[in-house]
This record gives C-alpha cells, sequence and structure tokens, in this order.
C-alpha cells in the first residue's frame, strides 16, 4: 500500500527523509516587523536570527492554510499521514484537520490522519519516522495510527534556552522576571506536558549546568531507552548538541541519537543558543 507524510515545518526532516519519496514538508512562515520569512528550504538561519535579535517585538508564525494541506494530499498515495506541531502552540493541527474534511469529501478513497505532535521541532520527526516504521512494517492504516497514536503518549519533549528573550517578547515572561534571569545567568530546563503545553522543571546558573540537569531529569525519567531512538536539534550550536549527545551516551543506552539544526519555527521557539531533546 503506497504511504506519503506530510510534516509541517516546524519538524526537522533527515536527509534520509528528503530522498525517500514518502516525505513533505509544509511550511509555515514568520513575520519579523513586516518582513516575511518562509520556513522551506530557502529559510536563512543567521539571517533570522539577526532580524530576531534586532527586533524587538516577537515575530508572528502564521500556518500552513487548509488548501495548502490539500495540495500536499494530492498523489498517488493511499494512506496519508499528517504530523503537525502542539495545538497548543499553533493552528497547523486545525489547518490540517480542516484539510482533510474538506479532502475526504471529494477523495473517499483516501485514508488521511493528522497527528498532533503535543510536540514540535525533532518531536515531529521522530512521530514521522514511527509513521515510516509501521508501514514498512506492514501494519494496517489503522494499525498504525493506533501505534502512533501510543507513541506520542509516551514521548517526552526536553529543552534549554541560551536566551529568554523570546520568552520575554511573547509575554510568557515579565520583563523583570527576565532582568533578574538575564543578571544571574539563569537558565531555565523546559519540557512539554503531556498535552503540549510548556512547563518548567528546574532552573540553573549557566547554561552547562542547565544541561547536565536537564541530562539528568531525561535519565531518570526514561523508560525502556534501549528501545528508542533519542534526537537532538540546536539552533546554531552544535557542538553544545554533540556534547548532550554525548553526556546522554555514558548514561543510557538507545536505539539511535539523531542530531538536526533547528527549521525556522524552532529557531524561533528554541532562540540562538537552544537545545531540544526528545525521547
Amino acid at each position: 500500500m503506497s504511504y506519503k507524510i506530510i510534516v509541517d515545518s516546524c519538524g526537522e526532516l533527515t536527509d534520509a527523509c528528503k530522498e525517500s519519496g514518502y516525505y513533505e514538508n509544509v511550511a509555515l512562515s514568520i513575520d519579523i516587523d513586516g518582513y516575511q520569512v518562509v520556513d522551506d528550504e530557502t529559510f536563512d538561519q543567521a539571517d533570522f536570527l539577526r532580524r530576531v535579535a534586532a527586533s524587538p517585538n516577537c515575530p508572528k508564525s502564521s500556518c500552513p492554510s487548509p488548501e495548502r494541506y490539500m495540495e500536499a494530499f494530492e498523489g498517488d498515495a493511499e494512506h496519508i499521514y499528517v504530523v503537525t506541531l502542539s495545538a497548543e502552540l499553533s493552528g497547523s493541527y486545525n489547518s490540517a484537520e480542516l484539510a482533510k474534511r474538506l479532502y475526504e469529501e471529494k477523495h473517499k478513497e483516501k485514508k488521511i490522519h493528522v497527528f498532533n505532535s503535543c510536540s514540535a521541532s525533532i518531536g515531529e520527526t521522530l512521530i514521522a519516522l514511527k509513521t515510516e516504521e509501521c508501514e514498512k512494517a506492514g501494519k494496517s492504516f489503522e494499525e498504525t495510527v493506533e501505534v502512533v497514536e501510543g507513541y506520542i503518549r509516551e514521548q517526552h519533549t526536553y529543552f534549554v534556552l541560551e536566551s529568554l528573550e523570546a520568552l520575554r517578547k511573547n509575554g510568557r515572561l515579565s520583563n523583570l522576571k527576565a532582568f533578574v534571569a538575564n543578571a544571574l545567568n539563569i537558565k531555565p530546563v523546559m519540557a512539554s506536558t503531556p498535552e503540549g503545553r510548556i512547563q518548567q522543571l528546574d532552573q540553573m546558573r549557566g547554561i552547562n549546568r542547565a544541561l547536565k540537569k536537564m541530562v539528568e531529569i531525561i535519565v531518570k525519567e526514561v523508560r525502556d531507552p534501549a528501545e528508542k531512538i533519542l534526537a537532538i536539534s540546536h539552533c546554531n550550536c552544535r557542538e553544545r548538541a554533540l556534547m548532550v549527545k554525548e553526556e546522554l551516551q555514558k548514561l543510557i543506552k538507545v536505539k539511535d541519537i539523531l542530531v538536526l539544526d533547528t527549521n525556522g519555527i524552532s529557531s524561533l521557539y528554541a532562540s540562538d543558543g537552544g537545545i531540544i531533546v526528545v525521547v
């Protein structure tokens, strides 16, 4: 049975995914003081980070339209899976769901399912890979949906931010708290909730201590690591990501570890120097 996996552009695709012919990224866009950035292959991370740092305002993201999703549904694939960033963070999931309903009215032969990742970035990547694994194993559409939805419920996303400016600009952190945190070099250790919201787990003085604390939390909370792929995405800090990878490898044995640089939307959330780990 032919299949296709559509991932909104908050999810990074590996080179193998891009070359397989089974995947498609659907781009979100970002507005920085009137300057439009499309989160596709034209995305320039260095220019984006420079513009964000220079702006006093929080950039605004726009999700793909239902029409864009329906365009991605076209083709010979009979099984279509869509992976979006958390519905708590973006309208991408709702847009994809609307596209699904509209498209199915005229294409009864297609089977389409939209996964709310309850995550972002590399978390979406792992969900897409789990979907591919199920299809390659010969599972039915319904079985694949059941397995992947279960995988999403068990998935955990963690991150540490170098800069708190994004949190301050979007109103998640007051100016006073941001000033105090920056003055004391405090770095929060964050995670997603099961519903896909953001929560703070801890905070440390200094980025290295915060990363080590994140590693400690991951090692404590992970279940059956030998059966799982762990993934790390970073915003313009590959050496830092490799250090986190090395620390994790010392403490737990996993099936594999992916390391990818962030796309545009993920760069917006993580900010320059941010690290995201999903397992």
